[in-house]
C-alpha cells in the first residue's frame, strides 16, 4: 500500500520548465531516495509534495494528510535570538502557546497583590485546555527525544544561531519526529552530522517501521539505508532497486546498451544510404539506356526503381525510430590556483583561549600552519571545528592567546551555510563586483561551472543550495588565495559536481584546512588532522586515511586505547618536530624548542 503517490507531475517557474513527467510513489515500511543535479528542482518536488507549492499539471494522492508527516527542510527560517526550545517546541504552535501562556500566569501568580482570583481562575482554564490537548504528555516525549538526540537541557536556552551545523540537523530530524509519524519526507538530512551522529542515524532509519523519502547526495548513506534510488531529471523520474551503487551499475548497463543500439543503427543508417545511393545511379543509367527499342533496359530501370524506393521507406522507418547518442551530463570545469607564498609559516596559534559566554570552546590551544599543509579538522558536531576556522581566518578573535598571519597570506574562506554571499546580487554581478572583472572573463568562468544563459541574470537568493556552493567555488578560483578555509565544502553538492570538486582540491597548490564529514575527500586531500576534543586540539601528522587505520589498529589491541592513541600522537609530533629545518628568526626557534620540549613531557607522563 502506498503513502504517496505522484503522478505525471509538471512545474513550470517563469514560463520555464523546471521538470515534467514526474512519478513517485513511497510505500509502506520503504525507504526511497531521490539523487539529482543541483538546480534540478529536487527542493521545489519537495515543496508540492508537501504542499507549499502546486505542480502545474499531476496529482499527488497522500494517504494521511501532510500534518501527520515527519518533514526535515534543508533550510528553516528561524527568527534571530529564537532559543533552540522555543524553535523546537514551536513545532506544535497550538501545545506552544498554551504552554507559554501557563508559564507567563506562574509568573504573574509569584508577584501578584491582587486579583489572585481572578489569576487563578486564568492558568485553571488554560491549564485544563494544555491537558486536554495531552500537553504534559507531550512534553515528556519532547524531553525524550532531545536527550536521545545528545540534547542535554543546559543547551536548551542556547540560541538556534549559536548552534553548529551538525546540532541544527540533529535538532531537525528530532523535531520531525515528534508524535512518532508514519512517513518521514527529510530533504539532505546528513548535512553537517559528524561520522558518529551519521552511522547512528543511518541504523536508526533501518529499524525504522514507517515509510521514508529522503533527497541526498550521501552516496555511502544511500547506499546504507535505501530500497529504491530514483533520480529527478527535467524529463522527468528513473526509479532503480537497491542504493545509489545498484543505481549507476544499471545507468551504466543501459548507458552501455544504449551506446551498442546507436552504433548498430548507425551502421544500418549507412549501410542503407548506400545502397540508396546505389540503387540511384543504377537506375539513372538503366534510365537513360532504356527506350521503346531497349524494353530491357526499360524493365531494369523499374526493376532500380522500385528497389530505391523500398531502401527509401526503410530509411524513414528507422529515422523514426531513432535511438539517440548517448550524451555525458555537463560537468563543471573547475581549477583552483594559488598565489606564490615563500615563507614557510602561514598562521600560528599560541595557547588560545575562544569560549561563547560561560561555554568553553577551546584552551590554551597551539597549531601552527606550514606551507604545503592539508589539514582535516574532524571532531564531533558542537565541538568547536567551524569556530576554530573562524579564529585562523580572523573573523574571530580570541579571549586570551595570539593568533599570527603571515603579511602576505592570502585567505579564501568558505562558509558552511555559503552565507558570504549577497542573496540579492545576481550571478553575474556578484563576479563583475570583484577587481579587474570583464563580462567576457565572468561569462566564460561562469559557462565552466555551468552557469550559462537565463542562470547568470538570476539572484543568488533564488538558486539551490547546491548551485550556491558552485558560486561560491567561482569566487574562490578568482581569490588565488594561497590558504584555502573550507568549511564543508561539498555538503550541498551534487554527486558528478561533489567529484571534480575533489579533484580541483586535490590538485590545489596551496595550503589547505578542511572541515567535511565526507570521509572520501578527507581520506583523498589531507596530510594532517586536527583533532577537537575536550576543548583541546590534537594534530596526527598524517592524512586522514592513515589517522582512520590508526583507530581501526588500536581497537584491536588490548591496551588502553586512550593512552595508547596519546602516545602514538605525541611520538609522531616529536618525530616530525625534530626532523623540521631550523628556524631563521630566534622567535621561532624558542617556539620550536618549547613545543619539543613539551611534547617530550607529555610522553614521559603517558610512559
Amino acid at each position: 500500500m502506498w503513502v504517496f503517490k505522484a503522478e505525471n507531475l509538471k512545474k513550470e517557474w517563469n514560463g520555464k520548465t523546471i521538470f515534467e513527467n514526474v512519478d513517485l510513489a513511497v510505500h509502506e515500511e520503504e525507504r526511497v531516495a531521490l539523487i539529482g543535479a543541483n538546480g534540478v528542482g529536487k527542493t521545489t518536488l519537495f515543496h508540492c509534495l508537501t504542499g507549499k507549492i502546486s505542480p502545474d499539471d499531476g496529482a499527488i494522492d497522500r494517504r494521511w494528510p501532510v500534518s501527520h508527516w515527519g518533514i526535515v527542510e534543508q533550510q528553516d527560517v528561524v527568527p534571530d535570538e529564537t532559543t533552540m526550545e522555543e524553535w523546537f517546541f514551536s513545532a506544535d504552535l497550538k501545545r506552544f502557546s498554551l504552554k507559554r501562556e501557563l508559564k507567563r500566569l506562574e509568573g504573574a501568580l509569584t508577584s501578584a497583590s491582587h486579583d489572585l482570583e481572578a489569576l487563578l481562575q486564568q492558568y485553571s482554564d488554560v491549564q485544563e485546555a494544555y491537558q486536554a490537548l495531552g500537553g504534559y504528555e507531550w512534553e515528556e516525549e519532547v524531553k525524550g527525544l532531545l536527550g536521545r538526540f545528545g540534547f542535554s537541557q543546559d543547551l536548551w536556552k542556547c540560541s538556534y544561531d549559536q548552534l553548529s551545523g551538525g546540532q541544527k540537523t540533529r535538532l531537525k530530524l528530532a523535531r520531525a519526529l515528534v508524535g512518532a509519524p508514519s512517513f518521514l519526507l527529510l530533504d539532505e538530512p546528513t548535512n553537517h552530522l559528524d561520522q558518529e551522529t551519521l552511522s547512528w542515524f543511518a541504523d536508526w532509519l533501518k529499524r525504522f517501521r514507517g515509510a521514508c523519502l529522503i533527497v541526498s547526495h550521501d552516496r555511502s548513506f544511500i547506499d546504507h539505508v535505501a530500497h529504491t534510488t530514483v533520480e529527478l531529471t527535467q524529463k522527468g523520474t528513473r526509479a532503480v532497486r537497491g542504493g545509489y551503487s545498484d543505481f549507476l551499475r544499471e545507468w551504466e548497463r543501459e548507458r552501455r546498451e544504449q551506446e551498442a543500439l546507436y552504433r548498430k543503427q548507425q551502421r544500418e543508417k549507412k549501410k542503407l544510404e548506400d545502397a540508396i545511393r546505389q540503387y540511384h545511379d543504377w537506375f539513372q543509367k538503366a534510365h537513360a539506356s532504356a527506350g521503346e527499342r531497349n524494353p530491357f533496359q526499360k524493365k531494369k530501370a523499374n526493376k532500380h526503381q522500385t528497389r530505391l524506393r523500398a531502401k527509401e521507406r526503410a530509411l524513414k522507418r528507422l529515422e523514426e525510430q531513432t535511438v539517440e547518442k548517448p550524451k555525458d551530463a555537463p560537468e563543471i570545469q573547475a581549477n583552483l590556483n594559488a598565489e606564490t607564498f615563500e615563507a614557510r609559516r602561514l598562521v600560528r596559534m599560541e595557547r588560545v583561549t575562544f569560549s561563547y559566554g560561560h561555554s568553553p570552546v577551546f584552551q590554551n590551544v597551539d597549531l601552527t600552519l606550514s606551507r604545503g599543509d592539508r589539514l582535516a579538522v574532524i571532531g564531533p558536531n558542537g565541538s568547536g571545528k567551524s569556530t576554530l576556522l573562524k579564529l585562523l581566518t580572523g573573523q574571530l578573535q580570541p579571549q586570551s592567546g595570539d593568533v599570527y598571519r603571515h603579511p602576505e597570506l592570502k585567505v579564501g574562506y568558505f562558509a558552511q551555510e555559503v552565507d558570504t554571499l549577497d542573496p540579492e546580487q545576481t550571478v553575474l554581478d556578484s563576479l563583475l563586483a570583484l577587481p579587474d572583472m570583464s563580462f567576457r572573463m565572468a561569462y566564460n568562468v561562469l559557462a565552466s561551472f555551468l552557469f550559462r544563459r537565463e542562470k547568470v541574470h538570476q539572484k543568488i537568493g533564488s538558486l539551490s543550495m547546491g548551485e550556491r556552493c558552485r558560486i561560491a567555488f567561482v569566487h574562490l578560483y578568482f581569490s588565488r588565495a594561497n590558504l584555502l578555509v573550507l568549511d564543508e565544502p561539498t555538503n550541498y553538492l551534487d554527486i558528478p559536481t561533489r567529484e571534480r570538486i575533489e579533484e580541483a582540491l586535490q590538485n590545489y597548490p596551496g595550503t589547505l584546512v578542511l572541515v567535511s564529514h565526507d570521509r572520501y575527500l578527507l581520506d583523498q586531500v589531507s596530510n594532517r588532522v586536527a583533532i577537537i576534543k575536550n576543548s583541546t586540539v590534537d594534530i596526527w601528522p598524517g592524512g586522514n586515511r592513515e589517522y582512520r587505520h590508526h583507530l581501526q589498529e588500536k581497537e584491536k589491541r588490548s591496551v588502553d586505547p586512550e593512552t595508547d592513541q596519546q602516545v602514538r600522537m605525541l611520538e609522531l609530533e616529536l618525530t616530525r618536530l625534530m626532523a623540521e629545518e631550523e628556524p631563521e628568526t630566534e622567535t621561532d626557534r624558542d617556539h620550536l624548542y618549547r613545543q619539543i620540549q613539551e611534547v617530550k613531557q607529555k610522553l614521559d607522563a603517558l610512559r
